[in-house]
C-alpha cells in the first residue's frame, strides 16, 4: 500500500482530513491510506455477513452489536485506525478516547478477501488485530470461491484454532459468539465464475 500523503499526520490532523474529504482512510502510526472501492462481489459478501450476523444474533438472544464495514477500530497500542468489513462486539460497545467514532473492543473481525489485500489480511492486518484485549475470533471470507476460514482464540493463550468450510452446504461456526452462519446466506446473490475444466 502506498500512503495517499508522504508527510506524517498525527491522530488529530487524520481524524480532521476524514472529516474534509469525506473519504475513509487508514491510519498506521502518521501515515494515511485511501480505501478502495471492492468489487460487486466483496460489496454483496460485506452485505451479507452483517446482516447473517446481526440476525443470527438476534436470534440468539445474545448482547452483541454486529458493526457494518463504516465502523472505525482503534488499535491503540500500535497506534492505528482502521476500518474492518464487519466487527461485533459483545456487551458495552467502548470508544477510543482519540475519537468517538472509533471503537477499542471488538470480539470478532470479518475481512473479505480480494487478491490485492488477501496477504495483508492474512498476515500484518491479523497481527495488528492481535493487539486488541477482547479479539477472539477472525473471519476471513474468499469471494472468488465458497470458502470461509474462522479463527478461534483459545482460552487465556496466544494460539489460534483454525476451522475451514468449503462449499453451499456448510454452516461456518463462530465458538465466540455462539452461533452459526449458513454459507449460501453468507453467499446469497453472489456470483462466482466456475474454473474452467
Amino acid at each position: 500500500m502506498k500512503p495517499a500523503r508522504e508527510i506524517s499526520l498525527t491522530i488529530k490532523e487524520y481524524l480532521q482530513l476524514e472529516l474534509d474529504t469525506q473519504q475513509r482512510y487508514e491510519f498506521h502510526s502518521g501515515e494515511v491510506f485511501a480505501l478502495a472501492g471492492g468489487s460487486i462481489a466483496h460489496t454483496l459478501l460485506v452485505g451479507n455477513i452483517y446482516s447473517a450476523l446481526r440476525s443470527n444474533l438476534q436470534k440468539a438472544k445474545k448482547l452483541c452489536k454486529a458493526l457494518s464495514s463504516e465502523a472505525k477500530l482503534n488499535i491503540e497500542t500500535g497506534n492505528k485506525f482502521v476500518y474492518p468489513d464487519s466487527m461485533v462486539v459483545c456487551g458495552e460497545l467502548q470508544v477510543s478516547e482519540a475519537s468517538q467514532e472509533a471503537i477499542i473492543n471488538p470480539t470478532l473481525i470479518v475481512e473479505v478477501l480480494s487478491k490485492s489485500t488477501a496477504a495483508y489480511d492474512r498476515g500484518d492486518k491479523f497481527f495488528f488485530y492481535r493487539q486488541v484485549p477482547t479479539f477472539k475470533e477472525y473471519v476471513l471470507i474468499e469471494q472468488d470461491r465458497y470458502l470461509v476460514e474462522v479463527f478461534t482464540k483459545k482460552d487465556a493463550t496466544n494460539s489460534w484454532e483454525i476451522a475451514r468450510y468449503e462449499g453451499l452446504d456448510k454452516q461456518i461456526l463462530l465458538p465466540a459468539l455462539d452461533i452459526s452462519i449458513a454459507m449460501e446466506d453468507l453467499y446469497f446473490d453472489v456470483e462466482i465464475e466456475k474454473p474452467n475444466s
